[in-house]
């Protein structure tokens, strides 16, 4: 026998589907084919009834009378990705090589490494797996296809994507030096996509105050003091309040 290929899946952006060192995403069937197999990808840990199939691929509309399509579009699947990959008639399950790369499974793992790094202060270890998480979550799963477990899976890659950015712009702050103009530019970007989110505001204050822009990190403060008084009636978190005594030169129950 030959050397097995490569097996990668990427669902977000361009869809690409290597089995076994083959591209077959041009032979999946048709839309319902390519939101059937992402579904069974992203639930590639459980076996599945025909019963969530048929919800999964015609949403609400979806009727018992449906299923011998539901039968149809398993029966050409399987001819493009293999019998051996889909196995089970009443229940079914995705079976991958164990060494199968999956970009939404790899973006969430590197986010648990990166923010473990970040808890350890292990700056620079985390920097890699933080631009895997947030480079692969924004880019838009299944683009144009629209079904509830579709919007629950982005909801859950764009939480990915806000903490991978967030990773990232700690670990430029934690490095300091040459870094830390690229921690504002990140909490920048980070504030703009989750107005807010306090850590954003808070590494872009740390960060302008470490390069000396005192003034541009009371000017934060003040904006970010502003938003929540004028949209959610409360004050900054009680550690921005001691960065703020501290930019202001005040003495804080709290090391800087």
């Amino acid at each position: 026998m030959g050397e097995r290929g490569s097996t990668r899946i990427q669902l977000c952006g361009r869809l690409v589907v290597e089995l076994d060192g083959r591209r077959v995403e041009d032979a999946l069937p048709g839309a319902k084919g390519r939101m059937l197999f992402a579904y069974l990808v992203l639930n590639r840990d459980r076996r599945i009834s025909r019963d969530e199939l048929l919800m999964a691929v015609y949403g609400e509309e979806a009727s018992p009378d449906q299923h011998p399509s539901l039968s149809v579009l398993l029966s050409k699947l399987r001819s493009v990705i293999g019998q051996e990959l889909l196995p089970g008639r009443a229940e079914l399950e995705l079976v991958l090589p164990p060494d199968a790369f999956v970009d939404v499974e790899a973006a969430r793992e590197a986010l648990h490494r990166a923010e473990s790094h970040v808890a350890a202060g292990e700056w620079a270890e985390s920097w890699g797996p933080a631009g895997v998480a947030y480079h692969v979550a924004r880019r838009p799963l299944l683009q144009g296809e629209h079904r509830a477990w579709l919007e629950e899976w982005r909801r859950r890659l764009e939480d990915v994507q806000l903490r991978g950015l967030e990773c990232f712009a700690q670990a430029r702050l934690g490095l300091g030096g040459p870094t830390l103009s690229q921690a504002e530019d990140c909490a920048r970007q980070l504030i703009e996509l989750a107005p807010y989110r306090e850590s954003g505001h808070q590494i872009l204050i740390e960060a302008l105050e470490r390069r000396g822009n005192i003034a541009e990190a009371l000017r934060a403060y003040e904006r970010l003091r502003v938003l929540l008084r004028d949209e959610l009636g409360v004050p900054p978190s009680r550690a921005l309040q001691d960065i703020h005594k501290r930019l202001l030169g005040e003495r804080t129950t709290t090391p800087a």
